[in-house]
């Protein structure tokens, strides 16, 4: 326990500051003279720069430099197009016109990445199998003791028949044996569709064939075809989608690992005949909060059979989104860790004018039947919430708020910079829309005559407390002092260098926060450049990353992501809320070992580890101004305690900073949501 803590638990007053560390105050010299160098060697590049764009041969060349910029360009319109056909495209960059500007569509085609040639390099290399993984695949089937009988759904009406056929024959050229595939036919009217179904029929007793007398829809078609399933398992597959041969495999390979799973599912991606694979989506692990958000398990979507029969399986009325409230009813039924994610590619999902892989602009209905199913999953669960439409790739949950609003704590630590303590305060106290909060300032030692008026004609207005510690700066340790201090029932860590943006903030956060099981809430932030500074962290490298740092407002980040509530491994005490008792039940931030850095991404896989899940959502939002804590951050890394708190984490959680629950293996580990190469994972 620190010194500050201990006079805390005996109540001894606080004592008068001491003088200035000298050791300090000499690292903030030296790192002044850096930066005033380093300003000075940035001028002088500057100016070499404005000299070469002065010269001639810059003039000469800019022709070339201009048919290069449009040459990329073009390139990255036409496999849009390709992908997406005229029309949409059209469509998205009049959207995206209008809302962001000629200036807002340049940043779009620019930073359109060559990622369908990224991918395809990708797959090429880590997710095409040669004759020596098939061997292997082989080899680990014959030595399962009982290996599970996986039953493929597919019902189908009018499919094209040559797609239709590559559908089948993807099941058929499984490199596990132990299938049945069980198509029902909800009244085709092509003649081609019965004569493809009794071929098959014909030719391997694993396919079996029901046809419907009239046609009622893909619920009551995809119940017809579980009336045929005999297998442990069930695996939906679309009639114009794809399975890789190793799909089964692998599937049955977590059924072996895991016998008790209710729920399997894997990553995804997409393709057509002109582009091949492209638009892969690895998802994280099983993530409640990101699920409502949106549909995370859809394809390859697995389910225990009996499961399925005991939720009744599809329900009508909800066509286009059946499998997303099918999914929905199954994790009410079970518990996290029998909700198994394959962090590999095992489904193909073929894009097609009249696909939802297309856009979701195709199956309106859809989005309408998805917000419905996760209306009746909250009902069913006594979650007091509604359902939005929120980013177009997804729903927002909005909970509810009790009608006594619990007293929340907000907690500032200040240090002699009254203009950016002063800018904080006045959004909070200005544009914050949640009425039951107080605030209070932990002044850390500040010496800034300025920040002391300030200080001192705050105390006592707008709720607002100002306690006093003349500790040496430990922001672990000002944290857990002023959470003993507090009298909310919620306390919400939160920079002075941060700026309210939208009033409904605090009580998002606060909603969020209340529901069961949750530990620390956090909000998005953003840099005053207007791009993101926070999305939320992902572990990785040296111990954490910012999410989706410096996106452009208005992107969506990786399917969404960027856009939507989800469940994190950590978030930063820039902004984090928590209810006091979790917070104490934990005994605090960690201040021996991580007194500056990384206290809070401790301090969230703790509340991990104690079985708590820790929450982002991007409609609280603030704007995070940064300046405050750079000198103490690089006071900190002058005296190598950066280098042994990375340590100090990376040997107490090895392994999970590598394999980021929220994250995805085959993706970097830099937080950016590129592909990883190589991906983290065993190749067979």
């Amino acid at each position: 326990m620190s010194k500050m803590a201990e006079e805390l638990r005996k109540g001894s007053d606080v004592s008068p500051p001491p003088p200035v560390d000298p050791g300090l105050a000499r690292c903030l010299r030296q790192k002044d003279e850096q930066i005033a160098w380093l300003m000075q060697s940035l001028a002088e590049k500057e100016d070499a720069i404005q000299t070469l764009k002065g010269s001639r041969s810059w003039r000469w060349t800019r022709p070339l430099r201009m048919f290069n910029a449009i040459k990329q360009y073009l390139s990255r319109l036409l496999a849009r197009v390709r992908r997406e056909g005229w029309k949409q495209t059209l469509r998205k960059a009049l959207t995206v016109l209008h809302d962001e500007g000629l200036r807002g569509l340049r940043l779009r085609l620019a930073t359109m990445s060559n990622s369908a040639a990224d991918y395809a390099e990708w797959v090429r290399r880590y997710d095409t199998l040669d004759a020596m993984q098939r061997e292997r695949i082989s080899e680990r089937i014959a030595g399962f003791a009982n290996p599970p009988l996986i039953s493929v759904l597919m019902p189908c009406f009018n499919p094209n028949p040559e797609w239709f056929r590559e559908a089948i024959e993807s099941v058929r050229g499984q490199l596990y044996p132990h299938w049945e595939l069980c198509i029902a036919d909800d009244a085709s009217t092509n003649p081609a569709i019965r004569l493809i179904l009794e071929e098959y029929n014909q030719c391997d007793p694993r396919i079996k064939v029901i046809f419907r007398k009239e046609n009622g829809h893909i619920s009551a078609s995809s119940n017809s075809a579980l009336e045929q399933v005999t297998g442990k398992y069930v695996a939906l597959l679309d009639h114009d989608d794809l399975l890789p041969e190793h799909a089964l495999f692998w599937v049955a390979d977590a059924i072996t690992w895991h016998p008790d799973s209710g729920v399997i599912y894997s990553d995804e991606d997409k393709f057509d005949t002109i582009n091949g694979r492209f638009g892969p989506y690895f998802k994280c692990d099983w993530n409640h909060d990101l699920f409502l958000s949106q549909n995370m398990v859809s394809h390859l979507g697995v389910y225990r059979t009996s499961l399925l029969r005991e939720v009744g399986g599809f329900r009508i009325g909800f066509e286009g989104s059946q499998d997303y409230d099918l999914a929905l009813r199954c994790i009410e039924r079970l518990e996290p860790r029998q909700i198994i994610h394959i962090p590999r590619v095992l489904y193909h999902w073929r894009v097609h004018a009249d696909s939802t892989a297309q856009s979701m602009e195709a199956k309106p209905y859809a989005l309408l039947a998805g917000q419905n199913a996760i209306a009746n999953h909250l009902n069913r669960c006594g979650v007091a919430a509604t359902v939005e439409l929120g980013d177009p790739t997804g729903y927002r949950v909005r909970y509810a708020l009790p009608a006594e609003l619990p007293l929340v704590s907000i907690l500032i630590l200040a240090h002699s910079r009254p203009e950016l303590l002063r800018q904080c305060i006045s959004s909070i106290v200005n544009r914050t829309g949640y009425t039951a909060y107080e605030i209070l300032i932990i002044d850390s030692g500040s010496d800034d005559p300025a920040m002391q008026l300030y200080l001192e004609n705050l105390a006592g207005q707008n709720n607002t407390r100002v306690l006093r510690d003349t500790e040496q700066f430990n922001s672990a340790a000002l944290n857990n002092f002023a959470v003993e201090h507090a009298k909310g029932e919620l306390v919400c860590l939160l920079a002075d260098d941060t700026e309210v943006i939208k009033p409904d903030w605090l009580g998002e956060l606060v909603s969020i926060a209340l529901q069961p099981g949750v530990g620390a809430v956090g909000a998005r932030l953003w840099s005053p450049d207007d791009t993101l500074q926070h999305g939320g962290m992902i572990l990785g490298t040296r111990v954490a990353s910012y999410a989706h740092k410096h996106m452009p407002r208005r992107y969506s980040g990786y399917f969404g992501r960027a856009a939507l509530i989800q469940s994190l491994s950590a978030i930063t005490s820039a902004c984090l809320l928590i209810r006091r008792d979790i917070y104490r039940s934990l005994e605090g931030m960690n201040d021996s070992e991580l007194k500056m850095a990384f206290s809070d991404v401790d301090f969230c896989l703790r509340l991990l580890q104690a079985g708590y899940r820790n929450v982002w959502s991007p409609y609280a939002e603030l704007s995070h101004h940064e300046s405050a804590c750079l000198r103490y951050e690089n006071a900190v890394r002058e005296q190598n305690s950066f280098a042994s708190e990375v340590m100090y984490m990376q040997q107490r959680y090895g392994p999970l900073l590598l394999n980021d629950p929220a994250y995805n293996p085959n993706l970097s580990l830099d937080g950016s949501f590129d592909l990883a190469w190589p991906p983290r994972i065993q190749q067979t």
